[in-house]
């Protein structure tokens, strides 16, 4: 079985990380009420956790991801950070996902305490759950388009910006906009990648 162990191999943060996401949803799985709560809450990258601990609780929320379910993630890591992985390798993988991460998480999170200032929001939202992996696969699927060649990149990219820009207007939250500006992040990390970009019709 040589083909599948080629993709494995030529993607092993994607598979590992899949991985310790299985773990940890089984955990989830096996926790109940309050211990369940204590624990998501502990790697939440809320606004107290991010004026108290922000390089741990940004490491600790990329470990759980934000449901019940892991086999969704497994496909979306499939079908998107393993390609990605493979093509950018996995400095610049990492690089661009982090990238992500880190800048959504500040930009939604300083939109949200701006809101509590301003009475727009609840004062209960600064201890509010986030954890999940959707920022860090959101910029990576924002610096995939340029995998694709034109003009089918376009089609790509304005597919992205709808999935991200439909929930951001008809239910717009702190959620919303980290994924719209975590694939923002990813987008505008073309110069990363100029040398890698397809010029012509390129396989998949």
């Amino acid at each position: 079985m040589r083909v599948p162990d080629e993709r494995l191999s030529g993607a092993p943060l994607t598979f590992t990380w899949l991985g310790v996401l299985l773990a940890t949803t089984l955990i989830q799985h096996a926790l109940t009420g309050h211990k369940l709560r204590e624990v998501l809450l502990g790697g939440s990258t809320n606004l107290h956790h991010l004026a108290v601990d922000p390089v741990q609780v940004l490491v600790a929320s990329l470990l759980w991801i934000d449901g019940y379910y892991w086999w969704p993630w497994a496909i979306v890591f499939a079908l998107f950070l393993a390609p990605a992985e493979r093509w950018l390798g996995q400095w610049r993988w990492l690089a661009v996902g982090l990238l992500a991460h880190v800048i959504a998480t500040y930009v939604s999170e300083g939109v949200l305490y701006l809101q509590i200032r301003e009475a727009i929001a609840s004062p209960r939202l600064t201890d509010a759950r986030d954890i999940g992996v959707s920022y860090f696969v959101a910029g990576i699927a924002g610096v995939l388009s340029y995998r694709i060649v034109v003009p089918w990149r376009w089609c790509y990219a304005a597919a992205m910006v709808l999935a991200v820009g439909i929930p951001l207007a008809v239910h717009p939250n702190f959620t919303a906009l980290g994924h719209a500006c975590a694939l923002a992040v990813g987008l505008a990390c073309y110069p990363l990648v100029r040398r890698l970009t397809p010029r012509g019709p390129q396989r998949p």
